[in-house]
């Protein structure tokens, strides 16, 4: 078995690198002016390209550093020791050590770990440290500490939902269908229709939905010449579109086709504080069950084949990056403004969250899994039972397989197929 196997075993199993402090110098110098400067350089690069998109993926870092401090305080508080604090993954690039913590940065801009000695019985921990092993606490503690995480990213919801909710208002669905992004050369921006459009009426039909709006397109036959009556920026308008064929590879190819995204018209609506608090938990637990659809369908190997191959085009069931998810924020700034970015940042959060505690390693969820399995194989009176981890190896690494698999298979449809 090779030492990097091993290592990376090992690493995987205790949430976080796992050299040990006194033994491992800190990081600096030339490596970490060129690693710090190329992630502030594409940082610099993405604000250039979008200045929504750069607010969001801050948004999104802020999150991950709480993510932590939320495991980092909760154990320091419960008595355990973190040997290491750090933002992203990877090699070192720049780090100091303040008492027995490591702090710092490394090279690639993912993720984030705390680093708490003993968290299952493959960590070596030196004898005079055993007592502030994560393993030799109570349950309470290491569901606190372990649970921390995940708590953070629902207290980031809830204080971005209530800020926009107390201050900006909610948004809220008006009845009507409004037209987003128009395909370049397609039959809606030939005839003259404009992102941000109000359907009125499509041949005399009112469409109460997106999906409805849709299937009066599709009673149409490719040539076909339909009559849309538009609201634009509150002047009505009769714009006729002579429909074309869908080129997109699914269940709508080659039926009728105007080539301009729909979804239901939103307006701002005033709150009071008690409103906004209302409204804040109301929208968070509609998050939270929408996020629990969501992994399902992520995880849904069909679901994903069909994204692959071009039979399933539905946005909800699509694995997405953080490519994909800034592309879909600078939109939603540029309609919505700070307010919209902070919302989807909000509903991220709540994503994470979630999907963190799936009771699997190495999420957060496959510890707490493993505390509770412990403590109820354990007796009064006897010495507590501890879980056999390395047993777990392999679905640890089938887990890590399949995430990989999800993110290059996001990544992929982020470049070729933008949301």
């Amino acid at each position: 078995m090779s030492d990097t196997y091993v290592k990376f075993r090992n690493e995987v199993m205790a949430g976080g690198a796992g050299e040990t402090p006194d033994a491992e110098s800190t990081a600096g110098g030339v490596r970490a002016v060129v690693g710090i400067g190329i992630i502030v350089g594409l940082l610099a690069l993405l604000g250039w390209w979008s200045g929504w998109a750069f607010i969001f993926v801050i948004g999104l870092l802020i999150s991950i550093f709480l993510h932590e401090m939320g495991h980092f305080v909760t154990a320091r508080g419960t008595g355990m020791k973190a040997t290491q604090f750090f933002l992203f993954m990877g090699p070192k690039l720049w780090s100091f050590r303040r008492g027995e913590t490591e702090y710092g940065v490394r090279a690639y801009p993912i993720g984030a770990f705390v680093r708490i000695i003993g968290m299952n019985n493959m960590d070596d921990v030196d004898p005079a440290d055993e007592p502030r092993a994560y393993r030799n606490k109570s349950y309470p503690r290491r569901m606190l500490v372990i649970t921390a995480g995940s708590m953070m990213h629902f207290l980031i919801a809830f204080a971005l939902l209530f800020g926009v909710y107390s201050t900006r208002g909610a948004l809220e669905e008006t009845g009507r269908v409004g037209l987003g992004a128009v395909l370049a050369a397609s039959p809606a921006a030939v005839a003259g229709v404009k992102a941000g459009d109000i359907v009125v009426s499509l041949d005399g039909t009112t469409p109460t939905s997106p999906e409805e709006f849709v299937g009066l397109i599709q009673t149409h036959q490719p040539g076909e010449s339909v009559q849309l009556v538009i609201d634009r920026d509150g002047t009505q308008q009769e714009i006729t579109v002579a429909l074309g064929s869908n080129p997109n590879p699914g269940a709508s190819l080659g039926k009728a086709y105007m080539g301009v995204s729909s979804g239901m018209e939103s307006d701002w609506v005033d709150k009071s504080v008690s409103g906004a608090a209302v409204s804040t938990v109301s929208d968070v637990g509609s998050m939270m069950w929408r996020s629990v659809q969501g992994v399902t369908a992520i995880l849904n190997p069909v679901n994903i084949y069909g994204h692959l191959v071009g039979t399933n085009d539905d946005p909800n069931t699509r694995p997405s990056t953080v490519v994909g998810i800034s592309r879909a924020s600078s939109s939603i700034g540029e309609s919505s403004g700070l307010a919209g970015v902070l919302i989807t940042l909000a509903f991220v959060n709540v994503f994470i969250g979630l999907f963190n505690m799936l009771p699997l390693l190495p999420f957060d969820g496959g510890h707490a899994a493993i505390a509770t399995y412990e403590r109820l194989r354990s007796r009064k009176g006897r010495e507590p039972y501890r879980a056999d981890v390395s047993k777990m190896v392999p679905v640890a690494l089938a887990v890590m397989t399949l995430l990989a698999f999800i993110f290059f298979t996001g990544f992929y449809l982020d470049i070729t197929k933008p949301l």
